[in-house]
């Protein structure tokens, strides 16, 4: 077939000569339509979001090959400047934070100003501490305007065990004098039925994220799929190793996606040994305990 005119051999020597907020996947050395639609595929939608991605994970999720995959991943990284950066830029964007009010004046203190956006938070405790409560709430809140607390965004509710409740938002909405059916047009919810499915909709809601403009996402709860098909200590290893990774993937998505909060509820468990004390401590280990930026021990009232 006849080349046209100008045209290059080599797909690597496309130029890229656009601003950085107009780059698309289409811009990238050696990628075309078949390589976008494989990594659209696997939910990498932006630049941003391909220079977070771990090669072996873009390799193995998108089926590309390992050359084409540390290239792009590079150019991609150059794209975003993701290089070091002063202290005092870091300083400057973090005093403009806007967090997220949990609607408790006393426990927004203990937070510095309320749920931070851009971390993961653990918020684990018995049964019937109001774990789910706040889960809620912060549904609600997330839609309110900056001034009253809220990041005027939508909610992303992956609700693992059943317990998400729209009459509750209902009244919780009713209770801010807000217009309940758009409360509730603005959260979004998807019952995970296991451990599979709870990752797959993680992996899954980068389109959400960008259409619904999210600004929050709930799991309630993070581990509970895990503790019930994982049995035995022959299983720990393989659990723990899965967690770490679904952990590292929804905090990826508070780094690509602006003002992104995410928080999970945790269950807990008794010690045995412990005959003094406080005996409860929250499950899954030190792979929870470090896959978290902020926790919060919610305990019952004496």
């Amino acid at each position: 077939m006849e080349k046209k005119k100008g045209q290059s051999d080599d797909t690597n020597s496309k130029e890229i000569t656009k601003s950085e907020s107009s780059y698309t996947l289409k811009d990238l050395p050696g990628v075309g339509e078949a390589t976008v639609k494989k990594l659209k595929e696997a939910g990498i939608l932006s630049i941003r979001t391909l220079a977070m991605y771990p090669m072996s994970k873009l390799m193995d999720e998108a089926g590309i090959g390992e050359k084409t995959a540390e290239k792009i991943i590079k150019v991609a990284q150059d794209i975003e400047k993701m290089g070091f950066k002063s202290a005092d830029k870091i300083w400057e964007k973090r005093k403009n934070l806007n967090k997220l009010s949990t609607g408790s004046q006393n426990l927004d203190d203990l937070l510095y100003g309320g749920i931070e956006p851009g971390a993961v938070t653990e918020v684990f405790g018995e049964y019937r501490t109001g774990k789910t409560q706040l889960a809620h709430q912060l549904c609600v809140n997330v839609q309110l305007s900056y001034e009253e607390g809220g990041l005027e965004g939508s909610a992303l509710y992956i609700d693992t065990e059943g317990t998400f409740r729209p009459e509750r938002i209902i009244q919780m909405a009713v209770a801010k004098d807000l217009d309940h059916n758009m409360v509730l047009r603005n959260v979004t919810v998807g019952r995970a039925y296991n451990s599979d499915h709870q990752i797959l909709l993680v992996k899954e809601s980068p389109k959400i994220i960008v259409e619904k403009n999210i600004k929050l996402i709930v799991v309630d709860s993070l581990i509970g799929h895990f503790r019930s098909e994982y049995i035995g200590r022959g299983t720990l290893a393989s659990r723990q190793q899965i967690i770490n990774t679904h952990l590292h993937d929804l905090l990826r998505l508070t780094e690509i996606y602006d003002e992104l909060a995410v928080i999970f509820t945790n269950q807990v468990s008794s010690r045995p040994d412990v005959f003094y004390g406080n005996p409860l401590i929250h499950t899954g280990g030190h792979i929870i305990a470090h896959g978290s930026t902020i926790r919060i021990y919610l305990r019952k009232g004496k």
